[in-house]
Protein backbone atom coordinates (compact mmCIF):
# COMPACT_ATOMS: atom_id res chain seq x y z
CA UNK A 1 0.00 0.00 0.00
CA UNK A 2 2.64 2.34 0.43
CA UNK A 3 3.26 2.87 -3.20
CA UNK A 4 -0.10 3.71 -3.56
CA UNK A 5 0.14 6.43 -0.99
CA UNK A 6 3.60 7.63 -2.61
CA UNK A 7 2.16 8.17 -5.66
CA UNK A 8 -1.02 9.86 -4.11
CA UNK A 9 0.78 12.18 -2.64
CA UNK A 10 1.42 14.67 -5.30
CA UNK A 11 -1.95 14.68 -6.12
CA UNK A 12 -3.21 14.62 -3.10
CA UNK A 13 -0.88 17.71 -2.83
CA UNK A 14 -2.30 19.66 -5.61
CA UNK A 15 -5.90 18.67 -5.29
CA UNK A 16 -6.11 17.30 -8.78
CA UNK A 17 -5.64 13.73 -11.06
CA UNK A 18 -3.52 15.17 -13.33
CA UNK A 19 -0.08 16.40 -13.18
CA UNK A 20 2.99 17.23 -15.71
CA UNK A 21 5.47 14.69 -15.05
CA UNK A 22 7.80 17.91 -13.85
CA UNK A 23 5.18 18.94 -10.70
CA UNK A 24 5.18 14.70 -9.99
CA UNK A 25 9.25 14.31 -9.71
CA UNK A 26 9.20 18.43 -8.04
CA UNK A 27 6.40 17.25 -4.94
CA UNK A 28 8.76 13.70 -4.58
CA UNK A 29 12.00 14.98 -4.60
CA UNK A 30 12.17 18.72 -3.44
CA UNK A 31 9.07 19.63 -1.36
CA UNK A 32 8.59 16.03 0.59
CA UNK A 33 12.21 15.29 0.26
CA UNK A 34 11.35 11.31 -0.50
CA UNK A 35 13.22 10.57 -3.18
CA UNK A 36 16.18 12.49 -5.63
CA UNK A 37 14.75 13.44 -9.23
CA UNK A 38 16.00 10.13 -10.68
CA UNK A 39 14.46 8.15 -8.36
CA UNK A 40 10.90 9.98 -8.31
CA UNK A 41 10.94 9.60 -12.19
CA UNK A 42 11.97 5.31 -11.42
CA UNK A 43 8.51 5.38 -9.27
CA UNK A 44 6.47 7.03 -12.13
CA UNK A 45 7.72 3.67 -14.46
CA UNK A 46 7.39 1.70 -11.60
CA UNK A 47 3.46 3.10 -10.62
CA UNK A 48 3.10 3.36 -14.60
CA UNK A 49 4.01 -0.88 -14.70
CA UNK A 50 1.63 -1.27 -11.96
CA UNK A 51 -1.35 0.21 -13.88
CA UNK A 52 -1.74 3.27 -10.88
CA UNK A 53 -0.48 6.22 -13.60
CA UNK A 54 -0.90 6.70 -16.67
CA UNK A 55 1.14 8.65 -19.22
CA UNK A 56 -1.20 10.91 -21.31
CA UNK A 57 1.12 13.00 -23.68
CA UNK A 58 3.35 15.04 -21.09
CA UNK A 59 0.70 14.57 -18.10
CA UNK A 60 0.35 11.59 -15.44
CA UNK A 61 -2.67 10.57 -14.69
CA UNK A 62 -3.56 8.71 -11.75
CA UNK A 63 -5.65 5.29 -11.88
CA UNK A 64 -7.41 5.55 -8.74
CA UNK A 65 -9.13 8.46 -6.59
CA UNK A 66 -5.81 10.04 -4.49
CA UNK A 67 -8.65 11.87 -2.49
CA UNK A 68 -9.47 8.24 -1.43
CA UNK A 69 -5.66 8.14 0.18
CA UNK A 70 -4.68 8.87 3.57
CA UNK A 71 -1.12 10.18 3.65
CA UNK A 72 -0.17 9.96 6.72
CA UNK A 73 2.44 13.06 8.40
CA UNK A 74 4.89 10.87 9.37
CA UNK A 75 4.35 8.77 6.26
CA UNK A 76 8.30 8.12 4.58
CA UNK A 77 8.24 5.75 2.12
CA UNK A 78 11.03 3.25 1.33
CA UNK A 79 13.55 2.71 -1.38
CA UNK A 80 12.19 -0.49 -2.04
CA UNK A 81 9.63 0.57 -3.99
CA UNK A 82 11.80 1.94 -6.42
CA UNK A 83 11.92 -1.47 -7.88
CA UNK A 84 9.56 -3.45 -10.06
CA UNK A 85 6.93 -6.12 -7.68
CA UNK A 86 6.61 -8.96 -8.95
CA UNK A 87 3.48 -10.76 -9.35
CA UNK A 88 3.49 -12.50 -6.53
CA UNK A 89 4.12 -9.56 -4.46
CA UNK A 90 1.75 -7.73 -5.60
CA UNK A 91 -1.10 -10.14 -5.23
CA UNK A 92 0.09 -10.11 -1.49
CA UNK A 93 -0.23 -6.77 -1.22
CA UNK A 94 -3.95 -6.85 -2.63
CA UNK A 95 -4.85 -9.59 -0.25
CA UNK A 96 -3.22 -7.64 2.52
CA UNK A 97 -5.25 -4.38 1.64
CA UNK A 98 -8.52 -6.62 1.97
CA UNK A 99 -7.92 -7.29 5.50
CA UNK A 100 -6.20 -11.03 4.81
CA UNK A 101 -3.12 -11.56 7.13
CA UNK A 102 0.08 -11.92 5.50
CA UNK A 103 1.22 -15.16 7.41
CA UNK A 104 -2.49 -16.53 6.13
CA UNK A 105 -1.90 -15.60 2.72
CA UNK A 106 1.34 -16.67 2.24
CA UNK A 107 0.82 -19.89 3.70
CA UNK A 108 -2.58 -21.08 1.58
CA UNK A 109 -0.64 -19.18 -1.86
CA UNK A 110 2.73 -21.60 -0.66
CA UNK A 111 0.06 -24.76 -0.34
CA UNK A 112 -1.70 -24.26 -3.40
CA UNK A 113 1.59 -23.71 -4.98
CA UNK A 114 2.59 -27.15 -3.88
CA UNK A 115 -0.62 -28.93 -4.60
CA UNK A 116 -0.87 -27.95 -7.99
CA UNK A 117 2.84 -27.98 -8.74
CA UNK A 118 2.77 -24.58 -10.17
CA UNK A 119 4.59 -21.12 -9.41
CA UNK A 120 4.27 -18.92 -7.03
CA UNK A 121 3.03 -16.46 -9.67
CA UNK A 122 0.61 -18.76 -10.79
CA UNK A 123 -0.42 -19.84 -7.26
CA UNK A 124 -0.57 -16.29 -5.84
CA UNK A 125 -3.40 -15.28 -8.55
CA UNK A 126 -5.69 -18.35 -8.63
CA UNK A 127 -6.20 -17.80 -4.75
CA UNK A 128 -6.57 -14.09 -5.24
CA UNK A 129 -9.37 -15.48 -7.58
CA UNK A 130 -10.71 -17.67 -5.23
CA UNK A 131 -10.66 -14.72 -2.68
CA UNK A 132 -13.02 -12.80 -5.14
CA UNK A 133 -10.56 -10.60 -5.85
CA UNK A 134 -9.91 -8.83 -9.42
CA UNK A 135 -6.57 -9.80 -10.77
CA UNK A 136 -6.88 -9.51 -14.22
CA UNK A 137 -4.29 -7.63 -14.77
CA UNK A 138 -1.32 -10.17 -13.09
CA UNK A 139 -2.88 -13.07 -15.11
CA UNK A 140 -0.69 -12.32 -18.12
CA UNK A 141 2.64 -12.29 -16.22
CA UNK A 142 1.27 -15.67 -14.25
CA UNK A 143 0.60 -17.67 -17.13
CA UNK A 144 4.37 -16.38 -18.57
CA UNK A 145 5.93 -17.46 -15.47
CA UNK A 146 3.73 -21.08 -15.87
CA UNK A 147 5.26 -21.32 -19.64
CA UNK A 148 8.61 -20.44 -18.87
CA UNK A 149 8.71 -23.09 -16.03
CA UNK A 150 8.15 -25.87 -18.60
Amino acid sequence: MSLRVAVAAPFVQNGARRLRENEFVVALSLDRDWFSPDQSKRLIDVATGEGLLEREDADLVCTFDPADVTVPDEFVPDDDLLRERSAFERVLDALVAEGVEKHEAVGAINSLQQDLGITIEAAAVVHARRAGLDVSDLAPIARTALSADR
